[in-house]
């Protein structure tokens, strides 16, 4: 059975299972399903607790031989197994099966992974463990999600912001300082609990309370340059330059979308499907509804453009800009980049946001 992870509180108030597998790549979400889980099994009488992790060499034999085993004391107990590589192996999928099938009323199993691949699901382990038990996938909270979660969560206790569009520049002042770092942006909501008593919160006192704190993903970046976001796109290059991100590695996730918008433009002019286009550019997910806009955006021209700067900054961040007099020509040819790699990767980003104005 497979269940929604905001659907927990109402699946636990009819009964408890005996199986569940939790996996997600939110660190902070999954803490609390698995709490919320022990907490039910608590109350339900699952207090003898055996906690195993699947690391290279475990003995799967301990994990089944504690799930079949009576407590000493009568208890009834709670064994928790996590997997955090999301593989267990051969051994591993052949007890995950035993141990799914083992299932009983004097033992809850709690079993934690990672995200997992679409080829992962189709396991034979994971599908016995999904027939079984209750699986709880726990997605992660993209950017465009984060406000409303944000305001969810001070709502849970017993805090608002203000209506209108005081309220929605609080939300996103919040949410720019703790994007990427879910976590960070748990302990910010706590912090406003103590600092402020329930009712509304305006912006001035949201200001005087958010740090920044967000941490941000080359591979998010994409995402802001598509949507046309320059303020965000902004602050993700300011935040990966501060936090030590290789400038190498920021110019291949920009370059890689110029060369697919470009791939994918060109592809329309020639009369293919959009829909064929993104599956063979590999387009999906938030991407996927954002590259139709990003596409009416740009042109052509602009997008060469931006390829022929990347080939500039691939030359700069590699040191290799002055080899055999190549500055001294692109410099008479106007063709130079930023002195500052990081203001050319946003140079770069720039053209595959909005076609620059042509001057007569």
């Amino acid at each position: 059975m497979q269940l929604r992870a905001d659907s927990l509180s109402g699946h636990l108030a009819k009964g408890l299972g005996r199986l569940y597998t939790v996996y997600g790549d939110e660190p902070l979400l999954v803490q609390e399903t698995l709490d919320a889980l022990r907490a039910a099994g608590r109350a339900a009488g699952f207090t003898e607790r055996n906690v195993f992790t699947a690391e290279r060499g475990f003995d799967w034999s301990t994990l089944l031989g504690a799930s079949q085993s009576m407590s000493l004391f009568g208890d009834r107990q709670l064994v928790e197994l996590r997997i955090p590589t999301g593989k267990p192996g051969k051994d591993g999928a052949e007890a995950l099966q035993q141990l799914a099938k083992m299932a009983g009323d004097d033992v809850l199993t709690l079993i934690s992974l990672p995200r997992l691949d679409a080829a992962t699901q189709k396991t034979s382990w994971f599908g016995m463990l999904l027939n079984e038990g209750i699986a709880i996938k726990i997605d992660k909270v993209e950017r465009a999600q984060l406000p409303g979660w944000i305001g969810q969560r001070l709502a849970a206790q017993g805090q608002k912001l203000a209506p209108g569009e005081a309220g929605r520049r609080a939300l996103e002042f919040i949410a720019e300082r703790v994007e990427g770092n879910l976590l960070a942006a748990y302990q910010e909501i706590q912090k406003l609990a103590l600092l402020h008593p329930a009712g509304v919160l305006d912006l001035e006192s949201v200001q005087d309370a958010v740090l920044n704190v967000a941490r941000y993903d080359v591979f998010k970046l994409n995402e802001a340059v598509l949507a046309g976001d320059v303020g965000r796109t902004a602050r993700m290059l300011d935040g990966l330059k501060g936090e030590g991100e290789a400038a190498v590695l920021v110019l291949w996730a920009l370059t890689e979308e110029v060369r697919t918008l470009l791939r994918v433009k060109r592809g329309i002019a020639a009369g293919k499907p959009l829909a064929t286009l993104l599956r063979e550019n590999r387009v999906w997910g938030p991407r996927e509804r954002l590259i139709g806009p990003a596409l009416s955006r740009v042109s052509e021209a602009a997008l060469e453009r931006g390829l022929e700067l990347a080939a500039r900054l691939d030359r700069q961040v590699k040191g290799l800009s002055g080899i055999g007099g190549t500055r001294r020509g692109a410099a008479i040819a106007g063709e130079l980049p930023p002195a500052d790699p990081w203001a050319g990767l946003f140079e770069l980003a720039m053209t595959a946001m909005t076609a620059p104005a042509r001057t007569a």
